[in-house]
């Protein structure tokens, strides 16, 4: 397994093991204490999968409070676009997003901490989209970030996106109230 940082503290790539024969492949999509020997250590809670066809933009989606959820994001059948916004206030990254093709055929995954926003856009006919949370969905305490906002200036790769109504009326970065503030201890790694 080989585990890559990004640009924005915390927020790391994650290429597991892919064992292939004639017959397909067999990888582990996550094991506990192999992710600890890598820093990652969370307990999951929750499980969720979405099924998206061609243009969907999803996000840009956090929760905030004590129910803020890492994700571990992967790509099922596909491959998507994935999108996180660093939105704690006093990084050197705040407002600063990172975009990583996950698709089917690669198996990568990407770890998104707590304090950043996700979303991600469907570049295939179709893609099954899975990731663990570290929280359970919580309505009361989820967020977005517009998709489009000016001030992020986000290349989603898609024309003419699909895109659900509560995204379309979400806050731009400048109007989010300040949930999350960087402490660098707090990074996994």
């Amino acid at each position: 397994m080989k585990v890559t940082k990004t640009n924005i503290e915390g927020l790391l790539i994650i290429e597991p093991d892919v064992y292939g024969d004639g017959r397909g492949y067999f990888f582990e999509s996550f094991s506990k204490k192999r992710y600890e020997k890598f820093g990652l250590r969370c307990d999951f809670v929750q499980d969720n999968i979405s099924k998206s066809k061609k243009g969907t933009i999803r996000g840009l989606h956090y929760q905030v409070s004590e129910k803020a959820q890492g994700k571990l994001c992967q790509v099922i059948i596909g491959k998507v676009l994935d999108v996180a916004v660093d939105i704690r206030f006093g990084s050197p990254s705040f407002g600063k997003h990172f975009a990583h093709i996950l698709d089917s055929e690669k198996k990568t995954q990407i770890w998104i901490p707590p304090g950043l926003a996700h979303g991600f856009s469907v570049l295939s006919d179709e893609a099954i989209f899975s990731y663990k949370c570290t929280e359970y969905y919580s309505k009361e305490h989820e967020r977005t970030i517009l998709y489009n906002d000016p001030d992020l200036n986000i290349n989603w790769q898609v024309e003419n996106p699909i895109i659900s109504e509560k995204d379309l009326n979400a806050k731009r970065l400048k109007e989010i109230d300040k949930d999350f503030f960087f402490i660098p201890e707090q990074t996994n790694l």
